[in-house]
């Protein structure tokens, strides 16, 4: 296979992130677009006019049977990835879905089992996986530049309750929750993939607001491998958008924030300068070039199942006000 033909299953906001990235791929040709208001395809054409030429249909089963193509992209509401997942998978497709993944661990799980039997690429587009920064902090833990993690702080904040009010984001039967396992879904992800610890126990608190969904949350965690760490997921940020971390180990400490990467080992601080992160590319290019055998999936569905089950051990501690204990994945997959 040398190009790689691509339908796009939802033609809202995140498309036209998506298709930006896709028409600079030279493997890549986009060869269909679907979305069930055909307004979004207008807007879309807006900002990638380049793809005027792709049929545009209202239901993307009709795009799936009709329109030979290699993969998909599905970029729709979070309560339709899970049927759009294997939807495509049962017509020999590869997958790159939209964060969060699904919407719960029984999804995920399906999801877990349909990819391998399929042999099919599915990634989530976590694109933190492939950002220069991002690999860096994963890389530097693996190293054991900070030793043994002990301690993690995490922080995102955004004006999510404005920007979402209205769309199908505070709707919870298209949504399946709020900023948690809307925005929140990178920031879990991304503590997890980072140090590969396995989370034992949360607990959490959220406020909704006002809103139908969760917009403010503060998650405790335990994890198995000893260490500790706090999440926060805040929709109420009256800016635009703030994302940290601290990643505390025995032998040092990385921060990460909008002043760069920092490392720490023995007492001495300096600041690892960007032109010493690894390269960064998007999601897109990172699907095709896994599809095409160049790289190896940097967001396996695996990934999502290990976010979804802790988005579904938050929610749960939220409800029932006590803390909650996480199953080994391991005696599921």
């Amino acid at each position: 296979m040398e190009r790689v033909r691509v339908g796009v299953i939802g033609c809202g906001g995140i498309a036209i992130y998506h298709l930006s990235n896709l028409i600079r791929v030279p493997e890549a040709e986009v060869v269909a677009l679907a979305d069930v208001n055909p307004a979004s395809r207008d807007r879309v054409l807006r900002f990638i006019p380049v793809v005027k030429n792709a049929p545009f249909f209202k239901d993307y089963m009709r795009m799936l049977d009709e329109v030979e193509m290699d993969a998909v992209e599905i970029l729709t509401p979070h309560a339709l990835h899970h049927k759009q997942i294997i939807e495509s998978l049962e017509r020999g497709l590869h997958v790159l879905v939209e964060k969060p993944m699904v919407c719960n661990t029984e999804q995920a799980l399906d999801v877990v089992r349909r990819a391998e039997a399929s042999g099919k690429v599915v990634m989530v587009s976590y694109q933190r996986h492939l950002m220069g920064r991002f690999r860096l902090v994963k890389r530097l833990i693996a190293e054991g530049r900070i030793g043994r993690v002990r301690f993690i702080q995490a922080f995102l904040a955004q004006n999510w309750l404005e920007f979402s009010r209205g769309t199908w984001r505070q709707d919870p039967k298209l949504s399946c929750g709020g900023q948690l396992i809307d925005s929140g879904s990178h920031i879990l992800d991304f503590v997890l993939w980072a140090t590969g610890l396995t989370p034992e126990e949360v607990y959490a608190y959220s406020d909704n607001l006002g809103a139908p969904v969760d917009v403010n949350t503060a998650i405790a965690l335990k994890f198995k491998e000893g260490a500790e760490g706090c999440i926060s997921i805040i929709g109420d940020l009256p800016d635009d958008f703030i994302e940290s971390y601290i990643f505390l180990g025995d032998r040092g400490m990385i921060t990460l924030d909008e002043r760069g990467l920092r490392l720490i080992e023995r007492g001495k601080p300096y600041v690892l300068e960007a032109s010493r992160y690894p390269q960064t590319k998007s999601p897109d290019q990172g699907f095709v070039d896994t599809i095409l055998g160049r790289s190896e999936n940097p967001a396996p569905p695996m990934c999502g199942l290990r976010v979804a089950q802790l988005t579904d051990a938050i929610y749960k501690a939220i409800s029932e006000g006590s803390p909650v204990k996480l199953k080994n994945l391991e005696a599921y997959v």
